[in-house]
C-alpha cells in the first residue's frame, strides 16, 4: 500500500503530497507519510499533527493509496530539504486557487477505442496536478473546503 501526506499549512496555503511503499519498519499508513515526508521533502511532521487518513484511493494498477492529512502551521516556518533523487521541485497553491473553478478542469482517458475514465486536473501556471495526486487532493478539498 501506498500512503500520500496532504499537508495543510493554512487556510491559504496547501503543500505537495509526498508519497511511498510502506517499509517494514512502518507501523500504519501514518508511519509511512510521516517518513516519506522526511525522506522527500527534509521536513519532519509530528505525528501529533495528522488529522486523519481519507478514504484509500485504487490506482488503475489496482495499488491501494492512502491520503494522510496533517496540519504543519505556517509556510514560512517549514525549512525544506528535497532529496534530489526523488524531489525535482516543491511549489506550493494557495486554496482559494484550488477551489476557484477556473483552475480545475477534468482528463478524460481512452482505454483503446473508447472512453476509460475522467479524473480531476488543478491548474497553477507551468504546473499541472493531475492523476491520483489531483484525485486525491479533490477528495481533501471535499473534507476541508466543503461546498
Amino acid at each position: 500500500m501506498f500512503s500520500h501526506l496532504g499537508l495543510r499549512l493554512d487556510v491559504d496555503d496547501l503543500l505537495s503530497f509526498a508519497g511511498g511503499k510502506r517499509d517494514p519498519s512502518d507501523g500504519d499508513v501514518v508511519d509511512t507519510a510521516l517518513r516519506e515526508a522526511r525522506e522527500e521533502m527534509g521536513i519532519t511532521v509530528a505525528a501529533g499533527s495528522v488529522w486523519g487518513v481519507l478514504k484509500p484511493l485504487r490506482d488503475w494498477s489496482g495499488m491501494i493509496i492512502a491520503p494522510v492529512i496533517a496540519n504543519l502551521g505556517p509556510l514560512e516556518a517549514l525549512n525544506f530539504r528535497p532529496n534530489p533523487a526523488e524531489v525535482d521541485e516543491i511549489f506550493t497553491i494557495s486554496l482559494s486557487h484550488l477551489c476557484s473553478q477556473e483552475n480545475r478542469g477534468y482528463t478524460h482517458f481512452r482505454k483503446g477505442e473508447h472512453y476509460g475514465y475522467t479524473l480531476p486536473v488543478f491548474r497553477n501556471g507551468k504546473h499541472r496536478v493531475w492523476g491520483l495526486t489531483a484525485t486525491a487532493l479533490d477528495h481533501t478539498l471535499k473534507v476541508v473546503m466543503p461546498p
